[in-house]
């Protein structure tokens, strides 16, 4: 049975584990008997002799030198050094090892010198002063006491949706300073030019101003118009140029923010998902935090606990359910699965049609009763927000025919609602700047995008208060009515709360060049929203019965939140190249910075012009074709050196593996060894004679 053990050990180990020099290095600590008999040792000790054999031949060619060396011991197997400078509580080792090696540290500090001592500690107390500072700061984060209340009563994926929220605000508030830095400021300490208007409150103004957007909000800071040239004219510093370099560096802001987190949940689930396998008796034997002292946050850790065994033995079901399926029943799922995705296809394209008549029918310009006319001016709106409405949960039905897992179906209803909400949101774009205008362009499309958000706010209002609460009472009051019975318990719908944080975030991309201060306004409105969805989640929701996991869906909420931005600046992109073809041809009224026939091309043409001969040179250079095989090079190095480390990282986490086997099945042979000597001092002579006819060494008197 011993010789078995042995054999699948060594059946685990790898060409890397076997080179590693950790266990070497630990041997200063394990001097006793016990420790050559390790399975861990025995499996690297070939190599070893392989090693000593290569160094002794190295040492014959290499003279009496390297002979005196390796017989002094000099040649190292490893690095050393770093072991003694290792935390002691991060050591594998009894605490008798750790209060010797605590031990010879302060024989080494009394022999290093004052001015090396000093300089230790205090390198340990700063990184003990920043690790508290961490901790301390994290409690202060906003909301935090009702993310962790949400993830006790909900689970991790609800949590997910808040903490994703809570990361878009903290976003548009970088976007307000950044609007105030390069635009607002600018224009307020400078002034505007002395031909523009007064900006009062009066005349035709009406309190629907501030629902359409137009009157005295059109006049106002919020839009596009408002930011004409003032006495700051400078050939690089007027209020045009900081006006583009403020949007385009919240876009590349954006970008770098919205990449990395990304990139991170990217590595975070695959490493989870693919190389991680849950160790149950660790949830339920080590789960727990002993710090706990309060009776509602032990309550919490059990909810913890309890949501993450769930969701494990939901997917094991799934896993050992789809691992059973036969030939015919895989051809029949993939079947079904196709005639849905058709229909899905199906419902999309009568929902983009939807939205082309209700654009093209809210241009109408005829005289209507006041009422009338606002409804036709939020026709588009009113008719994205239901189709946004309606077809998610379609698509929810549609997914849970198709035999996914639940985390897979909730990803799947993300990916097919996204698609419709990015792509209505294309078309009503695409038809809005088709559309001409008599008046300023930019003020009227900032228009649109200003209306989207205030109905899409209002909208979220509305279910909240008027639908999802009168829900909620209806099934306490009349559980056993039939209106009850079919609408159910009402639970917390991750996927299109997600769409529509990702919707309204790409409305504030897309405005935010028509309407500057839309990223104050999306600020007000996320955290309306926060405190609206904390209503419903905690008052008008139970639990899922079904739990998924949250990290491979936060990975998807900031993949499309990518998607987002990248149509954001596609339509910013087109909307400008469409500008200098209107102000081409004479169609377009000057407003705005940009007014008079400027664009953003000949306003940075101008700048450039001003500079510097070598300046001008250089920055020709960087817009030119020339530039571009050098950056492709330095692409081509930077990612060969991305996947090299890659590399290297994956072969760093085989080689951890193994040595976890090694230490399992070093844990296992002490394990047996103090199972022999307790039999020893029992029965002393019976244990060493059965140790005789095994061929094991005995264990030490």
């Amino acid at each position: 049975m011993e010789e078995h053990n042995n054999v699948n050990f060594m059946r685990l180990l790898s060409d890397e584990s076997n080179r590693s020099t950790v266990s070497s290095d630990s041997c200063e600590y394990y001097q006793t008997e016990i420790f050559d008999q390790l399975p861990s040792i025995q499996a690297i000790r070939p190599e070893q002799d392989r090693q000593c054999c290569w160094e002794a031949s190295e040492a014959y060619q290499g003279g009496p030198e390297m002979g005196e060396r390796i017989s002094h011991g000099q040649l190292s197997r490893g690095p050393k050094v770093k072991a003694s400078t290792q935390p002691l509580k991060n050591m594998v080792m009894c605490i008798q090892g750790k209060r010797d090696a605590r031990d010879r540290r302060k024989m080494q500090i009394s022999s290093i010198g004052f001015w090396e001592s000093w300089r230790r500690s205090q390198s340990i107390n700063w990184k003990r002063g920043w690790a508290q500072m961490g901790g301390t700061l994290s409690g202060l984060l906003p909301w935090q006491r009702s993310l962790h209340t949400i993830e006790g009563r909900f689970g991790v994926g609800v949590k997910a949706y808040f903490v994703f929220l809570r990361y878009l605000v903290y976003m548009n508030i970088l976007h307000c300073a950044l609007i105030c830095g390069f635009i607002l400021g600018p224009t307020t300490f400078y002034g505007r030019s002395n031909s523009s208007e007064p900006l009062k409150f009066g005349g035709s103004d009406s309190f629907l101003d501030f629902f359409l957007g137009t009157g005295y909000l059109d006049r106002s800071p919020v839009f596009f118009g408002f930011y004409t040239r003032g006495s700051l004219d400078l050939p690089c510093l007027n209020t045009p140029l900081l006006y583009l370099a403020g949007i385009l560096t919240i876009f590349f802001l954006s970008l770098i923010l919205v990449v990395r987190r990304t990139t991170v949940g990217y590595k975070h689930t695959w490493m989870l998902g693919k190389r991680y396998s849950m160790n149950v008796s660790y949830k339920i034997f080590c789960g727990w935090d002993f710090t706990i002292q309060d009776p509602a946050a032990a309550t919490l850790k059990h909810s913890f606990i309890r949501n993450d065994l769930k969701l494990f033995l939901e997917e094991q079901s799934f896993s050992l359910r789809d691992a059973q399926r036969t030939l015919g029943q895989r051809v029949r799922l993939f079947l079904l699965r196709s005639v849905l995705n058709l229909l899905v296809l199906s419902l999309l394209v009568g929902a983009f049609a939807l939205i082309y008549i209700s654009t093209k029918k809210s241009d109408d310009k005829s005289k209507h009763y006041w009422l009338v006319s606002l409804v036709l001016e939020y026709l588009p709106p009113i008719t994205i927000t239901l189709v946004n409405l309606v077809l998610p949960h379609i698509f929810r039905k549609i997914s849970s025919f198709e035999d996914y897992s639940f985390t897979m179906q909730v990803n799947a209803t993300l990916v097919r609602s996204i698609f419709l909400k990015l792509a209505s949101l294309g078309i009503y774009l695409f038809f809005s700047l088709k559309t001409g205008h008599q008046q300023c362009g930019e003020n009227m499309f900032g228009r649109e995008m200003y209306k989207l958000c205030i109905f899409n706010f209002l909208a979220n209002f509305c279910s909240a208060f008027l639908l999802n609460y009168p829900r909620k009472l209806l099934q306490e009051w009349y559980p056993s009515s039939l209106l009850s019975r079919l609408l159910g318990k009402q639970r917390f719908l991750i996927p299109f709360y997600v769409l529509d944080l990702v919707y309204s975030q790409t409305v504030f991309w897309v405005g935010v060049y028509y309407c500057p201060l839309l990223p104050l306004i999306g600020t007000v409105i996320l955290m309306g929203t926060f405190y609206i969805q904390k209503f419903t989640v905690l008052w008008c929701c139970v639990a899922e019965q079904r739990m998924f996991r949250g990290s491979s869906s936060s990975v998807l909420f900031h993949f499309m939140l990518l998607l987002g931005l990248i149509m954001a600046a596609t339509t910013l992109g087109f909307n400008l190249y469409h500008q200098k073809d209107t102000n081409d041809q004479n169609m377009r009224l000057p407003c705005g910075p940009f007014g008079n026939g400027k664009t953003m091309f000949n306003v940075t043409e101008t700048c450039v012009n001003s500079l510097p001969s070598l300046a001008q040179t250089t920055l020709r250079y960087l817009a030119s074709e020339a530039f571009a095989l050098p950056l492709i090079l330095a692409e081509i190095i930077i990612l060969t050196s991305y996947v090299s480390r890659g590399r290297a990282n994956q072969k760093a986490i085989e080689r951890l593996k193994d040595m976890l086997v090694m230490s399992s099945s070093d844990k296992r042979f002490l394990v047996k060894q103090h199972t022999t000597m307790l039999r020893h001092q029992r029965n002393p002579h019976r244990v060493r004679s059965a140790a005789i006819e095994e061929d094991v060494p005995p264990p030490p008197l």
